[in-house]
């Protein structure tokens, strides 16, 4: 008997958290492989956090999920600060080469975690999108990534049992179906662009976005931080 996915619509599906993530690192890590030391100490929008706590957050968030350590309190703010406090020392190079590691090969144990750890590979891609919005890039919380940010986000929304919104999200020919219906409330209705979409799933800043949302406010549509 075979746990891999039987049709191949089912495996590009399972793929889609390591493809994004792959995705990513293409665009990512050369950018940060051509940045000075400097940059890396810019504030980002993560309270406290400087470009470099990000990505040394990331790096060992991929490291634990490819090598399946899952301490006492993983993934708590008070773990994140534990994993980047053990990376204090390291040049900034060994953190990147660390994040390119995890970037390519946690696909693989993320997919075998059917869907557990799919979390992840959003949070790092946003992340990759604080990143780019901290140095003032183009491109954040969009990109090449979006056709499978989109579909993760929508997937993450159910886990997380948020309150039903449906988004029409430019370029998209149907609408997005996020959340979960209680048969409480009608769902909410989101009109406007994608990394906007992102950034308020994600509690992100929205800056000058421009946007319809009805039915919902905008604190309410945050499932991470």
């Amino acid at each position: 008997m075979t746990s891999e996915p039987s049709t191949p619509g089912a495996a590009l599906e399972s793929d889609r958290p390591g493809r994004l993530l792959r995705t990513e690192r293409d665009a990512l890590i050369p950018l940060l492989r051509a940045a000075d030391d400097a940059a890396f100490a810019v504030p980002t929008c993560c309270p406290g956090w400087t470009v470099r706590h990000v990505l040394a957050h990331c790096a060992a968030a991929l490291t634990r999920v490819i090598e399946s350590r899952f301490d006492e309190g993983v993934f708590t703010a008070e773990g994140n600060d534990r994993d980047i406090a053990e990376r204090a020392d390291w040049p900034v190079a060994r953190v990147v080469d660390e994040l390119e590691h995890g970037m390519t090969n946690a696909g693989a144990a993320i997919a075998a975690g059917k869907g557990l750890f799919d979390g992840v590979a959003l949070g790092e891609w946003v992340h990759a999108g604080d990143v780019r919005d901290a140095w003032g890039l183009p491109g954040a919380y969009g990109g090449a990534g979006l056709g499978d940010a989109l579909p993760l986000l929508a997937a993450f929304s159910r886990q997380r049992a948020a309150l039903p919104l449906h988004a029409d999200v430019d370029g998209l020919d149907e609408p997005l179906i996020l959340g979960v219906s209680d048969g409480r409330r009608p769902p909410a209705r989101y009109i406007g662009d994608a990394p906007t979409l992102i950034r308020l799933y994600a509690g992100r800043p929205l800056g000058d976005a421009r946007y319809e949302l009805a039915g919902a406010t905008e604190g309410e549509l945050t499932i991470f931080g």
